[in-house]
């Protein structure tokens, strides 16, 4: 897919380096919505299929097993670089070159020689593992098999051998995914989830619940989704171990009567918690998307959601219009 015009000419770049330092993490919304990696922590070798609606999904892994959602965080930072280019209007292309050093940190992982090893293995599960779909990214329905990444290289290494500088090329399914910005924002602490299901669920949750008050979804289908292969009695354990402990980043989980499991915004529950009684706040009703592209547009690089909360922190009452006045608000604060 041709990558972005630049200012000098409409010729696109053969790679696109990544050097934002601090970009924001960003994942794609098919990725969040199904269950593409495995949440295994030995080779899985499986042939899964999934379908929910009219959806269907193959997933094929190489002889190196299937790539698992930690082998996703690759797939996040390279995301997370190109939609900071394309909000700062920076031209982009499918062929990335990045740091290995800076992927690790960004990402949470070690920078030992054991990390570097890791990170090699993932890369391989990545090129390796085949998808087969009718998921629409980009408003193109693509029915072909395709890998996560179509290829990477090491470009430089340490006189020890170890990589510095690698070469990777997202699948075109991908790349497409970016440019159209069908992505969100994930908090910095995903990284810090060391147990598969819990990053699984805070992707699920993201997805889902997003801004709203709270989101339902029964038992069945959220292992379904999840793409955990634990019986159900095991799976609804480790649900109640995951709400026992410090919890998924952003949102607070409960059950509910009937294998019902409730997912909320922590905000939105603390904030409650907070309020004394008195006059009820002011709540606003949802953005448009519309707004909020057009916010993106005000403001490159800027994380909308967190600028549309601080806008609905300093309203004294709900404004007839709430779109436009959030992009009033937004262009005043500008200048």
């Amino acid at each position: 897919m041709a990558a972005l015009e630049t200012s000098r000419g409409t010729e696109a770049p053969d790679f696109f380096v990544c050097d934002f330092f601090g970009a924001t993490p960003k994942h794609d919304l098919a990725a969040m919505e199904h269950p593409l990696f495995s949440l295994s922590t030995r080779p899985d070798l499986r042939v899964v299929t999934y379908a929910h609606n009219d959806t269907v999904i193959t997933v094929t892994p190489s002889v190196r097993g299937r790539a698992t959602i930690f082998d996703a965080d690759i797939l996040i930072f390279c995301i997370s670089q190109l939609m900071a280019a394309i909000n700062a209007g920076v031209t982009t292309a499918r062929k990335l070159t990045l740091t290995a050093h800076d992927l690790l940190t960004a990402t949470g992982r070690e920078t030992s020689g054991d990390g570097y090893a890791r990170l090699r293995e993932a890369f391989e599960r990545l090129a390796g593992t085949r998808i087969t779909t009718n998921i629409i990214t980009g408003d193109v329905e693509t029915t072909s098999g395709f890998g996560l990444i179509e290829a990477w290289e090491i470009v430089r290494r340490t006189r020890a051998g170890r990589m510095v500088s690698v070469s990777v090329t997202l699948s075109d399914w991908l790349y497409r995914a970016v440019v159209s910005k069908s992505v969100l924002t994930l908090s910095r602490e995903y990284f810090t989830l060391r147990k598969p299901l819990e990053r699984r669920l805070y992707e699920i949750a993201r997805k889902h619940c997003g801004r709203q008050p709270e989101w339902r979804i029964g038992l069945e289908t959220l292992l379904k989704k999840s793409g955990s292969t634990s019986p159900r009695r095991v799976f609804r354990a480790m649900l109640r171990e995951t709400m026992r402990g410090p919890g998924l980043p952003d949102y607070l989980m409960r059950e509910e009567p009937g294998d019902i499991l409730v997912f909320a915004p922590r905000g939105v529950i603390e904030e409650m918690r907070a309020l004394k009684p008195g006059p009820a706040r002011p709540a606003a009703p949802p953005l448009a998307l519309a707004t909020l592209e057009a916010a993106r547009k005000l403001a490159p690089g800027a994380d909308v959601y967190a600028l549309e909360a601080l806008w609905r922190s300093e309203l004294a009452k709900v404004p007839r219009h709430p779109d436009a006045a959030f992009l009033d608000w937004l262009a005043l604060a500008r200048d």
